[in-house]
Parts: C-alpha cells; structure tokens; sequence
C-alpha cells in the first residue's frame, strides 16, 4: 500500500510539473490547466496496473497538500501588503475599491438570488464571482511588461483593497457556512467572533513585534523553517476550531510578519513550498470534480461569467475615470481585473466543507475555468478592445507613445 502511495502521488507530481511546462510554453495562466488536468483524472479515469490514475490510496493526501497550497497562498498575500501598507492606502484606492464592490457585489449578490438559492449559498457565491485572482493579474502584468504603466498603479490598488475585502468577508462568510448560523442573534455571533479573533490577532501582533523579531533571529535555516511552520499550521488549526476559515488563519500570519525585519528571509525559504503546494490545491480541487456533474451547472456558470466580464469593465472604468485616468486607461484597468482563481476556488472548498448545494463546486469550476482563460485574454487584446470601443462611444483615439514618454489622456 505504501508503495502505491509513493507512486500515486508522484504521478500526480508529474502531471502537475507537465502542466506547468505546457503553460510555460504557451505562455499562460498555470491554473486552468491544473483544473482540467484533476478533472481529466479521478475516479472516472482508467488505470493500467501501477498507473492508476483515480488516485484512490493517495487520495486524502493530496486533499491535505491542497489545503497547505490554500495556507501558503493566503500566507503570501498578507506577507505582501503588510499591516503597515494595508493602513496607508490613498484615497483613490480606496475610492477605486468602493465602487468595485458596490457594483460586482451587488451583481454577485443579485444573481444567485435570482435563482432562488438560499442564503448561505448566495453569500458564498457572492464572494466567488466579486474577488479577483491576484496570482494571475500580477503574472500577466509581469509577462505583458505592464508594470510601468499609470494604470497598473489602480490595478493593484484594487487588488489590495479586494485583499483586504477578502480578509473580513471570509471570516464572516465562513463562520456563518462552517457553524450553519441562520438565526439573526446566531449571524451576529459568529460575524462578532470572526471580526473579533482578526482584530485581535492584528493588534497583538503589532504590539508583540520586537518580541517576534527575536524570536524569528535564528541563525539556523532549518529551525528557522520549522518555527514558521508550526506558527503558520498553529494559527491557521485553531482559526478552524473557533470555525473561521484557517485561510484567514495563514492571512493574518503573513500580514503580521510582512512587519517584522525578516520578511525576505521568509519570502526566500518559504516560496518553493508556495508554489508546490498552490499548484496542487488547484490540482486537488479539479480531482474533486465529477465532469458528469457540470452539466447542470453550465448555463448558471455562464450567466456568471457574462455578469462578471460586464461588472469588472464598468467598475474598472468608472473607478479610473473618477481616480483622473484616461479612457484607455481605465479601459485596460476594466479588462486586467477579470481573472478569478484562488479565492473563488477557497470559497467553493468552504461551501462543500459546510454542506451547501452540490452544483458550487462544478458551477465554482466551470466559472474560475472560463475566466482564468478569458482574463487574460481580454488583457492582452485590451488595445485592440479600446479601439473598437473608442469608435463606438466616441472616446479619444488610440495614439502611438514615445517610448520613455509618460503616459498622458489618451
């Protein structure tokens, strides 16, 4: 049996690794290819001898890597903002931020309603269909050579107001699924506990920060690992016991180390395993899937994705014309935010963990899958999109820049 499991799990290893050569060489988002790939595999798949493809005897190990890869990404998004950052962001973030929410939060909120699903389930879909995916945005700002543009300034100030979005609605949201509240007095609890430990743990945190700096001074690089491991584990385990989702757990953690003097010491000992076990969270979610099951999911997944696409380009748009950019920029700002990813894919582990309606996970995996392919490639067509769009509203012309010009009105 041991063996099987050895061997199980480096075949899931080697179809991950293929998965990320493949995207390397298309140049694409990893994710949806990690999807597709647990999806292809699973119960359904075929084996011939040692080459089982359902992955039966490894099957909660992989469940457990993914749930790591959901500590190390959240671990690593508080570990890049920081506190400090989060509490100093400008007013036209935060203007920018305020009308994103307003408008695809309330689509994500209206949509599941119009389709009769309880609240929980309205909630929960909410928050999958609002939250960009930092991890995709950021690589293709990095591969489309966008970081020195005005507009990505706007991008990334609405993906660190979404992060800090992120941290108190899934506290919320996740006290509410994991402790099946319905009664007002039972809502007002768990939200009450869940704001409750995240502020806490905040304000502890910089209160004790020259106490964790000496504590983090260790010479030792493997005893350096293995305390930021237990502090990770430890606080994203008992986050879960107090039912708060242990992904808010490893946020909190990074957001109160990114204060510390160690933050690129972390970043350089912790990342290899960010990235292996983020790419297996996604692998693990796609062997969760049952493809037989997306078909009644696919029309609800659809309409999702149409209501996103629409609701992203208006906020992005009205977020950076309000904010003092150009039409094109903040055409481009509309475009880049689209991807879904990690978030929304936490948010449909949640769902299942609290019960909810079976069709989350295929509509949560149908929707991330689409948008995860068609996020970047409205970025990367967004000059061609502005062009057909300028003729069409009248907006000012696309015109050619000098290469070390600053970007003006376009």
């Amino acid at each position: 049996m041991e063996q099987n499991l050895l061997f199980e799990v480096g075949l899931a290893l080697g179809i991950i690794a293929l998965a990320g050569i493949v995207s390397e060489r298309l140049r694409f988002s990893i994710v949806p290819l990690l999807i597709l790939a647990g999806m292809i595999v699973g119960p359904q798949a075929p084996h011939f001898g040692i080459l089982d493809f359902r992955f039966i005897e490894s099957e909660s190990l992989i469940t457990f890597m993914g749930r790591l890869g959901i500590l190390f990404l959240l671990f690593y998004l508080g570990l890049e903002f920081s506190v400090g950052r989060l509490m100093k962001a400008g007013g036209a973030i935060i203007k920018g931020g305020v009308i994103y929410m307003l408008i695809n939060l309330s689509l994500g909120l209206l949509f599941p309603m119009l389709l009769g699903w309880p609240l929980r389930e309205i909630l929960v879909v909410a928050g999958i269909t609002t939250i960009s995916s930092s991890a995709i945005v950021a690589k293709m700002i990095v591969d489309l050579k966008r970081s020195v543009r005005q507009e990505t300034e706007m991008i990334l100030g609405l993906m660190m107001f979404q992060d800090i979005f992120v941290a108190v609605y899934l506290s919320v949201v996740s006290g509410l699924v994991l402790t099946g509240a319905t009664s007002t007095l039972l809502v007002l609890k768990s939200a009450s506990l869940a704001l409750g430990f995240m502020l806490t743990f905040l304000f502890l945190g910089r209160k004790l920060l020259p106490q964790l700096n000496r504590i983090l001074d260790i010479p030792s690089d493997e005893v350096f690992l293995l305390v930021l491991f237990s502090i990770l584990l430890l606080t994203a385990g008992f986050s879960e016991t107090i039912h708060v989702a242990e992904a808010i757990g490893a946020l909190l953690v990074g957001l109160v180390l990114a204060e510390t003097e160690h933050t690129g010491r972390i970043e350089h000992i912790l990342l290899p395993f960010r990235d292996l076990f983020g790419a297996t969270f996604f692998f693990s979610f796609g062997l969760s899937i049952d493809p037989q099951s997306l078909k009644g999911a696919v029309w609800p997944a659809l309409a999702a994705v149409a209501l996103t696409i629409i609701g992203n380009f208006v906020a992005g748009l009205l977020a950076g014309r309000l904010s003092g950019y150009s039409y094109r920029e903040s055409t481009y700002v509309g475009l880049t935010i689209t991807s879904r990813g990690e978030f929304s894919i936490i948010l449909a582990k949640l769902a299942s963990a609290g019960g909810l309606l079976p069709i989350l996970q295929p509509f949560s995996a149908l929707y991330v899958l689409t948008l995860a392919v068609l996020g970047p490639l409205l970025t990367k067509e967004a000059r061609w999109i502005y062009v057909k769009l300028s003729r069409f509203f009248g907006w000012p012309e696309l015109k050619e820049r000098r290469r070390h010009k600053v970007p003006g009105n376009a």
